[in-house]
């Protein structure tokens, strides 16, 4: 079966950096794009960034744009989120996901995601 496992999360201050990884097992990694989202309390699943099955092709939320990168390691099965700058609204849970859906226009969706990690808290102080 598929597994994601998520880890890097921790306490950082506003300012700071953290790289969060997600290995990934049970699946052709290299025959899908994977994305990362976050929830915080009281708050809907957003999506944060998206990563084509070849790792060419990136996608990012405006609120993470320029501080947050993702990439793909195909010969690793892992995926990462490089975060700088973070700010206290970054607190959430982080999730990897691994993408089912076709559509460029979906690819925000939760919903084109069909499995998940448990995920990893990220917390930062002002």
């Amino acid at each position: 079966q598929v597994q994601l496992v998520e880890s890097g999360g921790g306490l950082v201050q506003a300012g700071g950096s953290l790289r969060l990884s997600c290995a990934a097992s049970g699946l052709t990694f290299s025959d899908y794009g994977m994305g990362w989202f976050r929830q915080a309390p009281g708050k809907e699943r957003e999506f944060v960034a998206s990563i084509s099955r070849s790792g060419i092709s990136t996608y990012y939320a405006d609120s993470v744009r320029g501080r947050f990168t993702i990439s793909k390691d195909n010969a690793k099965n892992t995926v990462s989120l490089q975060m700088n700058s973070l700010k206290p609204e970054d607190t959430a849970v982080y999730y990897c996901a691994v993408r089912t859906g076709a559509a460029l226009s979906t690819i925000r969706n939760p919903t084109q995601y069909a499995y998940w990690g448990q995920g990893t808290q990220v917390t930062v102080s002002s």
